[in-house]
């Protein structure tokens, strides 16, 4: 894992989605918010706000239904063959089904890259939490270096 130097990426550079990787894949960094991010691959279809799950190379999948590994949320829409952050740590709007809640826990949806807080055995994304209601599609979540792990027990 890469820490840059300089450890914090303008805010304007966190959204920017690149065609040649800028940075090494897992490069972590502090963003001027204050929140951690990690480099990672894009993949299709993702939006801004898409919750995903990425491997030791730093490639991305939108999230699912049974998914394993480490989760982020990107904070761009970083679609296949282009590089970006993704929050790791920290506060930032992810995409929700329509129902979901302030204060809700977070599950992988149907929908992929959508999360929602209603319970599915083994598809809570433990680590992340809603702090808002849901507004045109999202919702604030906190996350503290989420992971999934197909568990049926919280």
């Amino acid at each position: 894992m890469t820490y840059l130097t300089n450890p914090v990426v303008p805010a304007g550079e966190l959204t920017s989605v690149d065609t040649v990787a800028k940075y090494p894949m897992l490069t972590q960094a502090k963003g001027s918010d204050g929140n951690t991010y990690i480099y990672l691959t894009g993949v299709a279809s993702t939006a801004a706000g898409s919750f995903v799950t990425y491997d030791e190379l730093g490639i991305t999948s939108l999230l699912a239904a049974n998914a394993i590994g480490p989760v982020a949320i990107a904070v761009a829409a970083t679609v296949a063959s282009t590089y970006g952050w993704y929050c790791i740590e920290g506060s930032v709007q992810g995409l929700v089904a329509a129902s979901f809640a302030d204060n809700g826990l977070v599950y992988a949806t149907a929908t992929a890259g959508t999360a929602d807080d209603a319970v599915v055995a083994g598809d809570r994304v433990k680590n992340a939490l809603g702090r808002s209601a849901i507004s045109d599609g999202k919702a604030l979540i906190q996350v503290w270096n989420p992971f999934m792990d197909d568990a049926t027990a919280a």
